[in-house]
């Protein structure tokens, strides 16, 4: 198995481009979808929330009411902390055992030729990157990712707030080991995709012809995605 931890600022292309990786015969992991299957009535994780951030955070059903959560999470640096100290060690722990080897020999190792993980805050998960063959920036200009974003209806302040909650293009890319550039708005993107994977040792095993994604078209997502603020990762989602 080959594990590429994929990482990106906001509207840079980073789902886009796991996406498309996954529709030609990847295994994609998205962290923020990982979190979110955390939240469900009764487990550990609604617990401790409610415990530390107050029992009115729990939804009618006894889940996790999302919106008074981001309230309560966003107050100070403390509570994000306090949130993800929470999270952030389960996605970890899951995230190990898919992959590292087992060391029960009864146990086979799933048959996952190409592992793409989406890693939403990385400079939280910075201690796993080890655990990865390749890390891949997906970058592009702030301008021009402000400019993708307000054009699928974001406001400008909004961007610009959770901008300033992540890295710089300089600063993501100083944490990748592989960086593919998406100022484009054109079939680039995929075709630099292309290029990576047939550089890898299993990617013969991947059908790099075959895009058969919403429309078959290779057209860019639509959606503004990328890394979100810290406290998404726990599940708060804001494409």
């Amino acid at each position: 198995m080959y594990a590429a931890f994929f990482i990106g600022n906001i509207a840079s292309g980073k789902s886009t481009a796991t996406r498309y990786l996954e529709s030609l015969g990847a295994t994609r992991v998205d962290l923020d979808q990982w979190a979110k299957d955390l939240y469900y009535p009764g487990s550990d994780v609604v617990g401790e929330i409610a415990d530390a951030f107050g029992l009115d955070v729990l939804s009618q059903d006894g889940g996790i009411n999302r919106s008074v959560l981001a309230e309560r999470a966003f107050a100070s640096d403390e509570a994000v902390h306090t949130l993800n100290s929470i999270v952030h060690p389960r996605l970890k722990r899951r995230l190990s055992e898919l992959l590292l080897p087992s060391l029960c020999c009864s146990v086979s190792a799933p048959d996952i030729p190409l592992l793409v993980v989406e890693v939403s805050v990385p400079e939280a998960f910075l201690d796993m990157f080890p655990l990865a063959d390749a890390v891949v920036a997906v970058s592009a200009p702030l301008d021009e990712r402000r400019s993708r974003a307000v054009s699928r209806g974001m406001s400008q302040d909004d961007f610009d707030a959770r901008a300033l909650c992540q890295p710089s293009e300089e600063e993501l890319c100083a944490m990748a080991t592989v960086v593919i550039d998406n100022t484009s708005t054109d079939d680039s993107l995929f075709d630099s995709l292309d290029s990576w994977v047939q550089s890898l040792p299993i990617g013969a095993e991947l059908a790099v012809d075959s895009y058969e994604g919403p429309g078959a078209s290779r057209a860019q997502d639509a959606s503004v995605e990328g890394p979100k603020p810290a406290a998404d990762v726990t599940g708060e989602t804001y494409e």
